[in-house]
């Protein structure tokens, strides 16, 4: 208890000189600490060092998006123009008073922070400009994480996602920047290249997204062959490095295409006139026999297959196209509050059209059952589910109660089922047609060629530990000031 209020009184009367001690005599050396929106060319500069170049701003047509900056949103720490352009990142720095007034207006909308942060960037003028430097870390971490490449995303050309973090990772990257075996280096902004810790680019195979994004890949087709040796994250608190050993295989213009066919027994044409003559051609497709021209098949069922074809030397990247085997037949009825197998087809024949199940609409609403968005309006067994809801609300409004026009549709079945619901007691009326016959055919049907194009996949790993979450030290010296106020309170109690 000593020891604490000798602590104390020396804290007070410390004080106490520094009350009498002009500001002025201490902020000449100080620095000043705040954050900038600096834009990413000057954020990048010194980080790319003799790489760099002009790293440019990203517009996007999903302008909502872009606005997402907030704390936990989707692009936490950059900065945009308020209608659709993302600029550059809001970070840390460090700045002496005197270059802070030389910038007057020009200041990067510089913001005063209270304490020192865990990193920033220094700052230094001349003639008016300001140049920033790298990021300033005192305690720079690894990671030890599996770098996971997939080569078929629709963000781009190539994504990597990191796999193994901590449960806390922090997935709101000010910046990342890719380091080659060649000494040349990458760097990722939001939205079209970071995103809920994924890193995408194209390197000018695809140039546009879904959204309808056009997708900057000018500065990244070096990357295509390259191997990456280092991945250097940039976070609110510093940065992280995680080392790797990933090689970005080949990719070029052009396609495997396989045609739709019939399902059963027969063939279809396969078109991989498009391969490089030193793709050294490897077929991957369980239960079909593949040349380079066709793939034949005994008793398929129908359904959606895809052909994998990968580059036995792996300097290529892996290539795969996708088709259609279809019938007329439909196998399966609406019985009981679920799919069960139609007269005269099997329990196998009804668990395929369920695993292929593809849309359902309810009255004038349509629910994709796969894929992104889907609504299990079906489970994997075939039951309806009443209680099933979309993002725009529930499926079937009334519930079990209610009146309902359904129509089920899977991939490689030419025909949906369509069935009629009316209340809990109408587990009835399946038809083909909407009417009450429960025949079906047997016919099938050849239809033309839609084969699509996607990739494949590789991981390499390395180091260690993580940074994430808010520095502590402005928590600590807080607690440790409360402390004594507290000591200093009790003190004056005893006298």
């Amino acid at each position: 208890m000593k020891s604490i209020q000798k602590i104390v009184s020396a804290a007070a009367a410390a004080a106490a000189v520094l009350a009498v001690v002009p500001v002025s005599a201490f902020a000449a050396d100080e620095p000043v600490y705040g954050t900038m929106n600096i834009p990413y060319a000057e954020f990048y500069a010194a980080e790319l060092g003799e790489n760099a170049y002009a790293v440019d701003a990203v517009t996007s047509a999903t302008k909502t998006k872009v606005l997402k900056n907030g704390e936990g949103e989707l692009f936490e720490g950059s900065y945009n123009n308020g209608e659709d352009t993302i600029l550059g990142v809001t970070y840390p720095v460090a700045i002496s008073q005197a270059d802070l007034d030389a910038l007057g207006d020009n200041n990067y909308g510089f913001q005063k922070l209270d304490t020192a942060p865990a990193a920033y960037k220094n700052v230094t003028v001349a003639d008016g400009k300001a140049a920033f430097s790298a990021v300033q870390d005192s305690a720079p971490e690894t990671l030890d994480a599996q770098v996971q490449l997939n080569t078929s995303t629709p963000w781009g050309d190539y994504l990597i996602d990191l796999k193994g973090t901590p449960e806390d990772w922090d997935i709101h990257y000010r910046g990342a920047i890719l380091k080659t075996a060649d000494g040349k280096a990458y760097a990722m902004r939001h939205e079209e290249n970071l995103w809920r810790g994924e890193i995408a680019w194209s390197s000018g195979i695809r140039k546009e997204e879904p959204h309808g994004n056009q997708l900057r890949y000018e500065n990244y087709t070096g990357l295509i062959g390259s191997t990456v040796k280092e991945i250097l994250l940039i976070t609110k608190n510093g940065t992280v490095t995680v080392a790797t050993d990933t090689y970005i295989p080949v990719k070029f213009e052009g396609e495997i295409k396989a045609d739709d066919a019939a399902a059963g027994t027969g063939k279809t044409a396969l078109d991989t006139s498009a391969l490089p003559a030193d793709y050294e051609k490897a077929y991957t497709l369980e239960g079909f026999t593949v040349s380079d021209s066709e793939i034949s098949y005994t008793d398929a069922k129908p359904g959606v297959y895809t052909l994998k074809v990968s580059d036995g030397k792996k300097k290529y990247a892996d290539l795969s196209a996708s088709f259609t085997l279809s019938t007329d037949d439909l196998p399966v009825k609406y019985e009981d509050g679920k799919l069960v197998p139609a007269d005269g087809f099997t329990a196998d024949d009804a668990a395929n059209f369920i695993k292929n199940l593809s849309a359902v609409e309810v009255g004038e609403n349509k629910f994709n059952a796969s894929g992104r968005g889907s609504v299990k309006v079906f489970d994997e067994n075939g039951a309806l589910n009443f209680d099933a809801e979309s993002r725009n609300g529930k499926v079937f409004p009334e519930g079990a109660a209610g009146t309902y026009a359904v129509k089920v549709s899977a991939a490689g079945y030419n025909k949906p089922l369509e069935i009629s619901l009316a209340g809990q007691a109408a587990a009835a009326d399946t038809t083909a047609s909407a009417t009450n016959a429960a025949a079906s055919t047997t016919t099938t049907t050849t239809k033309a060629s839609s084969g699509s194009t996607t990739k494949a996949t590789t991981t390499a790993a390395k180091t260690n530990s993580v940074k994430t979450g808010d520095a502590g030290i402005g928590a600590a010296f807080a607690l440790l000031t409360a402390a004594g106020a507290a000591a200093f309170i009790a003190k004056k109690k005893e006298d």
